[in-house]
């Protein structure tokens, strides 16, 4: 069986104008198997139609904030950096891999992304807007690779499948998180906070996003590996 094909969503540095992408989700994708790809940063409708029926699966990376306009809120203090190319070349790609049912694997924005274009909304900041004041370092200093809170993971769906565990320690590093859950997306792990760490869409192939970093721990825990491998396994 021929290597599947999977594009990694780009990253995008606004001061150097130049497109980028971290190792760990390219060596993630390559060590369990697949071809990994960075797109082009594109927004043209054309452009990405053959993207979604020429690549097996597609991973959506982190990166910066989603403008918060994209689910009827204002920018408040605490919003980060926006990328507007970014936000519309996603949401268009998005709609096409779900209508193919290609599968995809969601990573921090990944999974603020799939929930923001699915009619669901997000904290700005976690620290000032939670209303639950969290202990829970969602943001952690290097090394990325150390885990530094549990989640709890529901039984019985692909996550807890894949995983084989019912709590994970995990690394952390973001400061926006789901706020209220869209009603077309199943939370299939929680932090100690009530905060949503995972979710699957229903119905689909393989559709998964984590709020945690694998791509920066693969390579030192075991079932950090195992969500690229099953993620590339769904897209032979």
């Amino acid at each position: 069986m021929k290597k599947p094909l999977i594009g990694i969503l780009p990253l995008f540095d606004a001061d150097k104008e130049s497109y980028w992408m971290l190792p760990g989700y390219m060596k993630g994708i390559e060590d369990a198997g697949g071809i990994p790809v960075m797109l082009p940063l594109s927004t043209d409708q054309e452009t990405l139609e053959v993207l979604a029926s020429t690549f097996d699966g597609f991973l959506f990376t982190g990166g910066q904030d989603l403008n918060p306009a994209m689910y009827n809120e204002n920018i408040k203090d605490g919003c980060g950096e926006l990328c507007h190319d970014r936000d519309k070349m996603e949401e268009a790609l998005f709609q096409l891999v779900m209508h193919l049912d290609k599968p995809v694997f969601g990573i921090c924005r990944g999974l603020q992304l799939f929930n923001v274009l699915l009619g669901g909304t997000l904290y700005q900041d976690i620290p000032t807007e939670m209303l639950t004041k969290t202990k829970i370092t969602h943001k952690q200093n290097p090394p990325y690779d150390k885990p530094v809170h549990s989640v709890y993971i529901e039984a019985g769906n692909i996550l807890h499948q894949i995983l084989d565990t019912e709590v994970l320690m995990v690394n952390s590093y973001h400061h926006q998180g789901i706020k209220k859950l869209s009603n077309q997306l199943v939370c299939v792990a929680q932090s100690e906070d009530g905060l949503v760490e995972a979710v699957v869409i229903p119905n689909k192939t393989f559709a998964l996003a984590v709020q945690w970093h694998p791509e920066f721990s693969y390579q030192t825990d075991d079932r950090s590996f195992r969500l690229f491998v099953e993620f590339v396994e769904s897209c032979k």
